[in-house]
């Protein structure tokens, strides 16, 4: 071997163990570097969440926001999105699964944890894409403690309800057509309308006469649709929530387990529940299944310190710390709740052996979802405005949206339990 070939061989291995010390210290920084997370808790909630985070250990930058679905679209169109994503709309998460813009969570979480429908993965794919990360009940009524409410339909001016929200008015009035075709006609035909299915088309009797029960409850008071429509679900920051603001003397609110954190703590634990079946518009009727809803966690990278992340949020312990730090609910069923009535309560309905059923609007796909909540704001709007609701000529305009989405591959195979 002649010297400079001894040397050429000596520079070759001295750059190759260069390299290798780049390669090392690339990856440590890649470690360090913090997981971003967009979801739309912010304020008290943000707080309690950035805690629970703390205690993993993994460097992280939370983002919360109410205009998440147009900051989520920009940073994936820009090519940089978060590494995580957490959102109640499985429909907006399916559309970016079939665009193979997420990872699979195969493996990250035990499924055996998380009964139906909770675990589940896409009508055509083998994969889970979500993890529920946190849990609500519907199908619902709070009310004062001490004032339980008789068990028949309840007039409006007993309601206390809002329409508005910073991200996505209109909601809650899906929340009462969802548990009025839920409760009058089944788990099986909610599920083919939230997910589309033929049978139970949006001109189709069971959602066209639980439509037509809302618009007549409206119809009561057109000064109380008006304010309604106007009000904010979550009610005034300072007077602890709609139903405890004294707002027109209001006694009943339908609203998910979520709105004890508008309550706030004292308050909250001045309020109780009941099913709502018995109280919508043309009951009494007997509680057939209870609505859920959960927030979602997505993975969007290959971050090895954002699977680890959902691993631990999704785990029995992470819930649990979860749980207890802010008390919210989770859909892992080896989360134990606290010693209050109410909260066992709501527990026992996430998790226990009642048939449950995802949110519809959360499942359809977002121009449906919108297309949804437009059509309830209008609803109302015509009512206050003294018209016509239009029933009919809303539920084709849906409809025609519906009919327009791709297949969804992605999309949920089930809403509604199975066990």
């Amino acid at each position: 071997m002649t010297r400079r070939f001894k040397m050429l061989v000596f520079l070759v291995v001295m750059l190759l163990i260069a390299a290798a010390g780049m390669v090392v210290v690339w990856a440590r920084q890649n470690d360090d570097k913090p997981v971003t997370i967009l979801g739309t808790w912010t304020a008290g909630q943000e707080k309690d969440f950035k805690e629970v985070l703390r205690g993993f250990g993994i460097p992280f930058h939370y983002q919360g926001t109410a205009a998440q679905r147009e900051v989520l679209l920009s940073k994936v169109q820009s090519g940089e999105p978060p590494d995580i994503v957490i959102m109640p709309g499985l429909g907006e998460l399916a559309e970016y699964a079939d665009q193979k813009h997420l990872k699979p969570l195969d493996r990250l979480y035990h499924p055996q944890e998380y009964g139906s429908p909770w675990k589940q993965t896409g009508e055509g794919s083998k994969h889970v894409f979500w993890v529920p990360v946190k849990a609500d009940l519907k199908s619902i009524v709070w009310y004062r403690k001490g004032h339980r409410p008789a068990i028949s339909s309840a007039p409006l001016r007993s309601w206390c309800i809002g329409m508005r929200d910073d991200g996505a008015s209109g909601w809650p009035g899906t929340d009462w057509i969802e548990d009025l075709v839920l409760q009058r006609s089944g788990p099986g035909v909610y599920q083919k309308w939230a997910l589309g299915k033929p049978g139970a088309w949006w001109n189709s009797a069971p959602v066209r006469d639980a439509w037509q029960a809302w618009a007549r409850l409206l119809q009561q008071d057109t000064g109380l649709a008006k304010q309604a429509l106007l009000t904010d679900h979550r009610g005034d920051p300072d007077h602890h929530g709609l139903l405890f603001d004294g707002r027109h003397g209001c006694t009943l609110e339908h609203q998910g387990s979520f709105a004890t954190s508008f309550y706030g703590k004292t308050y909250a634990k001045r309020a109780d529940l009941v099913d709502s079946a018995p109280l919508l518009p043309g009951g009494p009727d007997r509680a057939r299944a209870h609505e859920v809803t959960g927030d979602f966690a997505a993975l969007f990278t290959d971050s090895a310190q954002a699977r680890k992340l959902i691993e631990r949020l999704a785990s029995k312990e992470g819930q649990q710390k979860w749980a207890h730090t802010a008390a919210v609910f989770s859909a892992n069923r080896q989360v134990r709740p606290g010693n209050d009535a109410v909260e066992r309560e709501i527990v026992e309905r996430l998790n226990g052996d009642g048939p449950r059923c995802l949110d519809a609007s959360d499942v359809m796909p977002p121009a449906v979802r919108d297309a949804f909540y437009e059509a309830a704001l209008l609803t109302i709007s015509r009512v206050a405005a003294h018209e016509d609701p239009g029933i009919d000529g809303l539920l084709k305009g849906v409809q025609l949206v519906q009919k327009a989405q791709p297949s969804r591959p992605s999309a949920p195979r089930t809403v509604c339990s199975t066990e």
